[in-house]
């Protein structure tokens, strides 16, 4: 898609700040929901329109952007059922005359447990969680929606998300890294700005029903990686836990329960997408390099 873009997000949360940011010389216009007026200032410094839905004036002007859209980008969290929009915003959206490119940003949890093999786009949706469930359901009214209204709806499945502020050099500056050892155990991860730069190269080529798995080139055990942020910062390297044994949440354990390595080979030779952190090492090299975790701010 060429020319200046008016955007709508759905969920302007932290991986579609980071796409409003990185696309901001192709949008004209930004409109972006979040939950609360609550949550309205990091909506506007990411330059965007503010519509919190919990405001009874929302409605009216949300249809309107979508009407007037060009590109939409959905960062809305599933619930059991499917996306909780869909319902409310899908004969809008349908009707929208020049809406020509919807992103709906998943997860790879919809694979679920695959021991440790690769999956690509056409691997089997394993998931057995509600989390992952949900997700399954969303991505199928999404793409519904798609072949109902002959829009071109993109799935992007993201892998672990990491990026400025939300990161190991963080965790581990702050004691909270914990190197929790399981055996055979890796997780597939991504850099949120190579988010950003992937859903802005299928800006370029629309592609009605594609699925795109978003994830670095290198799944890895998690101690490695702390070990690695641990090691940047000249920080003790935090000691081993069994999983067997170590203290976790439901929600923490659960993370543990599925392995898979997850591949990048569609986003790379269909959309021809080069990561600018091909691996946890730069990443986080580079968030080092930007001060992340460094207690002297330099």
């Amino acid at each position: 898609m060429t020319g200046p873009l008016d955007l709508v997000v759905l969920g302007l949360g932290y991986s579609a700040s980071a796409f409003v940011t990185a696309g901001a010389g192709r949008f004209s216009s930004v409109v972006a929901t979040v939950r609360s007026a609550a949550s309205a200032a990091r909506a506007r410094a990411a330059g965007a329109e503010v519509l919190a839905l919990d405001d009874p004036a929302t409605g009216t002007r949300l249809l309107a952007a979508i009407a007037g859209a060009n590109a939409m980008l959905v960062s809305v969290p599933a619930e059991a059922g499917g996306d909780p929009l869909l319902p409310w915003l899908g004969c809008a959206i349908a009707a929208a005359p020049q809406l020509g490119w919807i992103g709906y940003l998943s997860t790879v949890g919809v694979y679920g447990d695959h021991g440790g093999g690769w999956v690509d786009e056409r691997s089997a949706l394993n998931a057995t969680s509600q989390r992952g469930l949900a997700r399954i359901a969303a991505e199928r009214g999404w793409l519904d929606l798609g072949v109902r209204s002959g829009k071109a709806v993109q799935i992007f499945r993201l892998a672990g998300i990491y990026g400025p502020g939300r990161n190991q050099l963080q965790s581990v500056a702050d004691g909270t890294a914990r190197r929790i050892i399981k055996p055979g155990q890796v997780f597939s991860r991504i850099h949120v700005e190579d988010i950003a730069g992937a859903c802005l190269a299928s800006l370029d080529k629309p592609a009605p029903g594609a699925v795109y798995n978003v994830a670095d080139n290198e799944p890895a055990p998690p101690q490695d990686v702390i070990a690695f942020a641990a090691n940047l910062l000249g920080l003790p390297v935090p000691p081993e836990e069994p999983f067997g044994t170590a203290v976790l949440s439901p929600m923490a354990r659960s993370f543990y329960m599925d392995q898979r390595r997850v591949s990048n080979a569609r986003l790379t030779t269909e959309l021809g997408y080069v990561f600018r952190h091909p691996t946890y090492r730069e990443g986080l090299g580079a968030l080092f390099a930007e001060g992340e975790g460094r207690r002297d701010g330099r």
